[in-house]
């Protein structure tokens, strides 16, 4: 159950509601102006005063934090850690570190305010995640350009250099469905300074008003055009990296294996991972089960992502978490890649029952079966096109869904001779990363896992 508790709402909060009836997201645009409201996070008391105060309830206490938008000032409960019964963690009585309940407050304010017509649930989800813009960094060039169409962010470090640069080509996250260049600034900018490396934020469109390969051709296209005029940014070509969190790493992948066999670019010098979403067949591996309700990612917002960006809708979400969506000798075929069997035997001891899959749906397969391609599901790319994959670098969380997505391509990646540094955080949750410094929460395991991507840049 959430710690929180949903009270009767003020006069001026009421009014502001109406205020989200309204489409302003520009998908491709990266930077559109959108209303502010101060519903996504406040909880409000009986009494509250015409100015809005929200008051903590009684009972244990909270941390407030405080973020100030247009004019208003919104007050965010931040719970204290979860117990053990509440994330799923192991029966010695070990804690997920205090992923936050507000991932599971804004799911639910957003099925609110589908179901009550005031706006759906991703406009929604993209209000809250829109971030905001930054003022000038004294250490970094920041310009909003153009690769082949596709906007893109550019952070280039003023201090001299002896030699040319390593470029680093960065993929977002958000289920494909949310984030944008202004979501991830304070991450890039983070990773520009820190690695003295020129980076490049791309804002590919996302679905569901632009399906599957949208964002992945806007990736390709924006990586190419990159790499075809590394000149005029100061970078070595020898050492580009595509780098991307949860759907960015999806696409990093995906692109990284498109461009392997590429002769008329120069090679990508490696590929830096962050708790990546890599495969569709299987929603019912151990960090399924084990993390299904931990927040920020739970399984059922995965499989409803993953249709989002192939179909543009979730309508066959439940057939595809039973695992309807697959023919058994497909099934069969990639067993050898994706199976619990090639998950270590110490990731299954916080309770993990073999699942099997619900009858073969063959209707189901036809509006979802391009889930079986490399392109969305780099897992299942054939070991020809693995094995000239470059040094890689893969993070991975222990609450979080997918954990065993990342562990898999590890193996995979090993299995075919490519060197792979991972980093596991024990106490990390899925979308840990991009809170990095968001809102004024602050997660000690976040600033860990941004750190250890540094380190193995400077490394390169």
């Amino acid at each position: 159950m959430s710690a929180f508790t949903e009270r009767p709402r003020c006069c001026v909060h009421r009014s502001r509601t109406a205020s989200l009836n309204r489409d302003y997201t520009a998908p491709h645009a990266g930077s559109a102006a959108s209303p502010r409201c101060s519903l996504a996070a406040r909880t409000m008391t009986p009494g509250c005063t015409k100015a809005g105060a929200a008051r903590a309830s009684p009972g244990p206490r909270t941390a407030l934090g405080k973020q100030k938008t247009e004019g208003a000032w919104i007050k965010i409960r931040v719970p204290p850690p979860p117990s053990c019964d509440a994330c799923g963690s192991t029966s010695r009585g070990e804690r997920c570190g205090g992923a936050p309940a507000v991932g599971t407050l804004l799911v639910s304010r957003g099925k609110i305010l589908e179901k009550t017509g005031l706006c759906s649930q991703i406009t929604f989800g993209r209000y809250v995640r829109q971030g905001r813009k930054l003022g000038v960094d004294p250490k970094l060039f920041i310009r909003d350009l153009q690769f082949n169409k596709v906007p893109v962010r550019v952070y280039q470090p003023k201090a001299t250099s002896d030699g040319r640069r390593r470029g680093i080509i960065f993929f977002h996250g958000g289920g494909w469905v949310f984030g944008s260049l202004d979501t991830y600034e304070k991450v890039c900018r983070y990773i520009s300074r820190e690695s003295e490396s020129v980076v490049v934020s791309v804002q590919y469109r996302l679905a569901p008003e632009h399906k599957y390969p949208a964002a992945y051709e806007d990736c390709l296209n924006a990586t190419i055009h990159f790499m075809k005029n590394i000149e005029h940014y100061g970078v070595d070509p020898a050492n580009v990296i595509v780098c991307g969190d949860s759907a960015g790493g999806n696409l990093a992948a995906a692109v990284q294996q498109t461009l392997a066999g590429r002769s008329d670019l120069p090679r990508l010098r490696a590929q830096i991972l962050i708790y990546p979403g890599l495969q569709a067949l299987d929603f019912n591996l151990p960090s399924y089960q084990q993390n299904r309700g931990v927040p920020l990612l739970f399984r059922e917002r995965a499989a409803f992502f993953a249709l989002q960006y192939l179909n543009g809708d979730a309508l066959r979400m439940q057939e595809v978490l039973e695992g309807s969506h697959i023919p058994p000798d497909m099934r069969l075929k990639y067993r050898k890649w994706v199976s619990p069997d090639n998950i270590p035997e110490k990731f299954k001891v916080r309770g993990y029952k073999p699942h099997k899959p619900h009858e073969f749906k063959a209707e189901v397969y036809e509006t979802v079966k391009r889930l079986c391609e490399p392109d969305p599901c780099p897992l299942l790319a054939e070991d020809a096109v693995i094995h000239q994959l470059p040094e890689s670098f893969i993070l991975t969380c222990e609450y979080d869904v997918l954990r065993d997505d990342g562990l898999l391509y590890k193996k995979r990646l090993e299995d075919n001779g490519v060197r792979v540094t991972w980093y596991h955080l024990e106490d990390g949750f899925h979308g840990i990363i991009s809170l990095y410094d968001y809102c004024g929460f602050s997660f000690p395991a976040g600033k860990r896992g941004l750190d250890s991507v540094v380190n193995f840049l400077k490394s390169l």
